[in-house]
């Protein structure tokens, strides 16, 4: 008698920033899914997150994944006038295991995590401790500092600061004074929950420095300021096998990411010829494990499981290894370094996502579906 399918959930797009390339991921994931024996062992239903927040059913699911786009309002059927989560669509509640593709706010950070845990139902990827720690660049550089994990010089600010600043005499030029004697210029400032390289730029003086914050300001009111280093960027994934001994963190090889540009941001990441990966990346053995070894070692800094990729620099000049960060949702795009990663490693996509599937809810203690302990 065939095995019954496991109805897996594939929700993707979201409320975030990174929508666009959410749906560009999740038509990778569908067709790992559906590749191969997975085709025997999976009933993928998809369901689309439009930017608003609402949820929709199959049938748009399948348009947005068909054409690759977002949808607008005129082509959500029955469009609300609310935004937000007001109920799951049909057949959302027949899941087994949910399988989410949402990168950035509202679907990275323990929230829709939360959503899944109150429900039951496991799901792909981090709990919510593990997602809401790799997604806030400020709690996750303290967990690493606390792990004693190597990190370039950084600073945190605060949107009120920024705020309070240009509204009292003299507070905007400490401020400013106060990130230029910690980390110099260049420097790179962020918004601490976002990724893709949003909102990132780089500042080369004082008046670059305060653009960068209020654009940051703009998309979040947590911001990292980091100090500019010249050095490669080597990047590693992490998966959590299901048959794995203890925590069941396994690392790819390294690869790094080349590029033209002045630094590696959306526009680079994302178009067709202006980056290039090289898997494995060329570095020595010694500092290959090592970096291996602290992949494993951040995730585990933020409780993070299921899958990852870590972000290094490294100055080769002095063989020295920065963490970056995690992401806890990689990107799955036909550019993204994490299922390529793990094709270099010997497990090509469709052992990929089977394995991730296997493993959901690993991280939070929950049976796996080969019906042993996870």
């Amino acid at each position: 008698m065939a095995a019954i399918p496991t109805r897996v959930g594939l929700v993707f797009g979201g409320a975030s920033g990174e929508h666009a390339v959410s749906i560009r991921s999740a038509q990778t994931v569908l067709r790992g899914l559906r590749s191969g024996a997975n085709g025997e062992r999976y009933r993928v239903s998809c369901f689309y997150i439009d930017r608003r927040g609402c949820w929709w059913p199959e049938a748009v699911a399948a348009a947005v994944l068909e054409r690759g786009l977002p949808a607008e309002a005129d082509d959500l059927p029955g469009h609300l006038e609310h935004g937000g989560f007001r109920g799951f669509p049909e057949g959302a509640l027949d899941m087994e295991v949910w399988f989410p593709v949402l990168h950035g706010p509202n679907g990275e950070d323990g929230t829709v995590q939360g959503l899944f845990t109150l429900m039951g139902v496991p799901f792909v990827g981090s709990g919510v401790l593990g997602s809401a720690l790799g997604m806030d660049k400020q709690a996750m550089k303290a967990a690493f500092a606390a792990a004693g994990l190597p990190q370039v010089p950084y600073a945190c600010v605060e949107v009120a600061e920024l705020a309070a600043a240009a509204t009292r005499s003299g507070a905007r030029e400490a401020l400013l004074e106060r990130l230029e004697g910690q980390l110099g210029y260049p420097c790179f400032i962020k918004p601490a929950n976002m990724g893709s390289s949003v909102g990132i730029s780089k500042a080369i003086d004082r008046d670059s420095l305060l653009t960068g914050l209020e654009l940051a300001a703009g998309l979040d009111r947590r911001l990292v300021v980091e100090q500019g280093v010249k050095a490669r960027e080597l990047e590693c994934a992490v998966l959590q096998r299901s048959e794995g001994q203890g925590d069941g963190l396994s690392a790819s090889v390294l690869g790094e990411i080349r590029f033209d540009a002045d630094w590696y941001d959306y526009e680079t990441k994302y178009s067709e010829g202006l980056s290039h990966t090289v898997i494995p990346a060329l570095v020595s053995e010694a500092v290959s494990e090592r970096a291996r070894a602290m992949a494993l070692d951040a995730c585990r800094a933020v409780a993070a499981g299921g899958l990852a990729r870590v972000d290094f620099f490294y100055d080769e000049a002095g063989e020295t290894l920065w963490l970056n960060e995690i992401n806890t949702l990689p990107g799955f795009t036909s550019q993204s370094m994490y299922p390529m990663l793990w094709e270099a490693s010997g497990l090509p996509l469709p052992d990929l996502v089977h394995q991730l599937v296997l493993g959901a809810g690993r991280s939070e203690g929950w049976m796996n579906l080969e019906g042993t302990a996870a």
